[in-house]
């Protein structure tokens, strides 16, 4: 018998959406995401908090492209004073 309850939790209203969106995107119900959470936690008997940043998808792909730029001395410009640096950006 698979019987359900109902939690109520208190979080940002911020945090709330941001969840919701990221769940919308996966196709999966937040309570689906937060039953994982829970089921995970008495699985392993730990919870775990990181606070280590992970880089997105995009963020990687911007960075590998920067760095094929810098390898092949392409789209590089300076080094340049701080007045140089104002005065090269002000030109573009």
């Amino acid at each position: 018998m698979n019987t359900k309850t109902v939690i109520n939790i208190k979080a940002d209203k911020q945090v709330k959406k941001q969840a919701q969106h990221i769940a919308e995107r996966l196709g999966v119900p937040l309570s689906t995401i937060i039953n994982s959470f829970l089921k995970q936690l008495i699985r392993t008997e730990e919870v775990t908090f990181s606070v280590v940043p992970q880089m997105t998808l995009e963020l990687e792909a911007t960075l590998a492209a920067i760095e094929a730029d810098r390898q092949a001395k392409k789209n590089i410009s300076g080094p340049f004073t701080a007045s140089e640096a104002i005065k090269h950006l002000a030109a573009l």
